[in-house]
């Protein structure tokens, strides 16, 4: 069995972990979403839920609202040293959303980006942290 690094590795998925999930819809990656749930040993949260989560994963698309809002919103069940992941279709996919929207959306809401990651087929994320916990790695 080889040894690779997998996708929820790279959004430092840990055991024991809580992730809420935004934004889902038919055409999220699967993948991606069994691959989260199994390293952090249980199901994602829903929008919603009261709980503190330790990771965000928000799917957005070009037509999805204002990113502003949608981060503020995400901000708050996020721990202090949590992180959202903004993950959106790639370069040449319906609903790709130019970095330079995430860019400008990012400091408004009151975060920090810190990388950009490919996180499969059609996605790609953008890690995303409030400005107390940059200081602060995974």
């Amino acid at each position: 069995m080889t040894s690779t690094v997998s996708v929820s590795d790279r959004l430092g998925i840990e055991p024991g972990m809580v992730v809420q999930e935004l934004g889902w819809s038919e055409d999220c990656d699967e993948d991606l979403r069994a691959s989260v749930e199994e390293r952090c040993g249980s199901a994602l949260l829903e929008e919603g839920a009261e709980e503190i989560v330790d990771v965000v994963l928000l799917w957005w698309r070009e037509n999805d609202g204002d990113l502003v809002d949608k981060l503020t919103d995400a901000v708050g069940p996020l721990a202090d040293t949590g992180v959202i992941w903004v993950l959106t279709p790639k370069l040449g996919r319906d609903g790709y959303v130019e970095p330079s929207d995430i860019a400008e959306a990012v400091p408004t809401a009151g975060l920090a980006q810190t990388s950009s990651i490919s996180v499969g087929g059609d996605w790609a994320g953008v890690r995303l942290v409030t400005p107390k916990s940059a200081k602060h790695k995974r």
